[in-house]
């Protein structure tokens, strides 16, 4: 895996486990310049500008992991509006946050017989056997979120895996942890190890903040994204009593965390930009933007390009379904602070590049 996007410092702790005491010194400047980076406007659209012209008549199902998560119904809802554009139907169903909705959704989405179904954020592991059943029945098979690369599976018949880079959105997440607490953040780190690329951001960021010589890594906590409703509140005011001013910032592998956690947060008397600081490495939802642009209860979202990325999931659909490989694209994730969300977040509260792409996309498939 590259980690050339980090610098010698950070490199080396995530390589090693640590820092040398001099690489130490340079670790906040280092994590300064990733937020710098990422928080930067979106480039100029770098995707793909060529590729084969779209078939109507075409039907592609989006099973969502649990369309309660803001990025796989965000995805879906993009999904959905470029395969209207070029005469595909769609179907949408909702896995409604568990291993049997899940199961249940993909064996409904077989049934259809469709031109091509979309795993939105569920795990590939989870569903192997559905996975291999819908590619034996000559459906093609797509990821979003679905691991934590990008491009193909390297065993199961997924033609490819959208995602921004998983370790890029973990390093600008927990460098402006520590950014904000001048390199002294005590930090609770949420993941959810159902999926295999939360675990990899969850780990990713866990590096960094040891890695950070006056921060402290105070607790990993696994928990179900599918029952942050019920786990969050109560789990909030536990670990408040439990650290206390030691804990300064929480960092998750998704906004949903912070949505059943602001309450308790307000219940205990805690400012809305007060501590903990809620920074989330992904998925950029229109709740975690609202939060951040009133500064209530979060401060940052490495977003996820949501809509674009429904785009590009039909786009490699309608490759596959050319027969050729997929584009290789992987759309750049974006830091959101309340310093940049202003001009970058869009007045819809979502994460939707103006690079052009929906036109880029329509002249690709000849829908222009």
């Amino acid at each position: 895996m590259q980690r050339g996007w980090i610098g010698a410092g950070l490199t080396a702790a995530l390589l090693l486990g640590g820092l040398s005491p001099a690489l130490a010194q340079d670790q906040l400047a280092e994590s300064r310049q990733i937020v710098e980076d990422y928080s930067k406007p979106n480039p100029p659209w770098d995707g793909p500008t060529t590729g084969p012209k779209a078939e109507a008549g075409k039907l592609i199902v989006y099973v969502s992991t649990d369309q309660r998560n803001g990025g796989a119904r965000g995805v879906g809802e993009g999904v959905v509006e470029a395969a209207e554009l070029i005469g595909w139907d769609t179907r949408t169903i909702d896995g409604q946050g568990t291993v049997s909705g899940r199961s249940s959704g993909l064996t409904q989405a077989i049934a259809l017989q469709p031109d091509a179904i979309v795993l939105g954020g569920i795990d590939a592991n989870e569903q192997a056997a559905l996975i291999e059943e819908a590619a034996n029945a000559g459906i093609k098979v797509l990821g979003w979120h679905a691991y934590a690369a990008t491009g193909p599976h390297e065993t199961l018949p997924i033609f490819t895996n959208i995602t921004t880079d998983p370790m890029k959105v973990a390093a600008a997440a927990a460098a402006y942890a520590v950014v904000t607490s001048e390199g002294k953040a005590g930090a609770i780190i949420f993941t959810d190890s159902v999926y295999e690329i939360a675990v990899a951001k969850s780990d990713a960021m866990a590096e960094v903040i040891r890695a950070c010589a006056e921060c402290t890594l105070l607790e990993i906590i696994d928990t179900p994204l599918s029952d942050t409703a019920m786990r969050m509140p109560p789990m909030t005011t536990s670990l408040l009593q439990k650290y206390g001013d030691q804990w300064t910032h929480a960092l998750s592998i998704n906004d949903l965390t912070f949505d059943f956690m602001a309450p308790s947060l307000a219940s205990a008397g805690i400012a809305g930009d007060g501590h903990p600081t809620n920074i989330s490495a992904g998925d950029g939802s229109e709740a975690a933007f609202q939060r951040i642009r009133e500064k209530q209860y979060q401060a940052a979202t490495v977003a996820e390009p949501l809509r674009l990325q429904g785009w590009q999931v039909v786009d490699e659909a309608n490759r596959a379904l050319a027969g050729e490989k997929d584009s290789g694209y992987v759309a750049p994730p974006h830091l959101f602070t309340p310093d940049n969300i202003g001009f970058d977040g869009g007045p819809d509260n979502i994460y939707d590049p103006n690079n052009g792409y929906t036109e880029i996309y329509a002249k690709i498939w000849g829908a222009d």
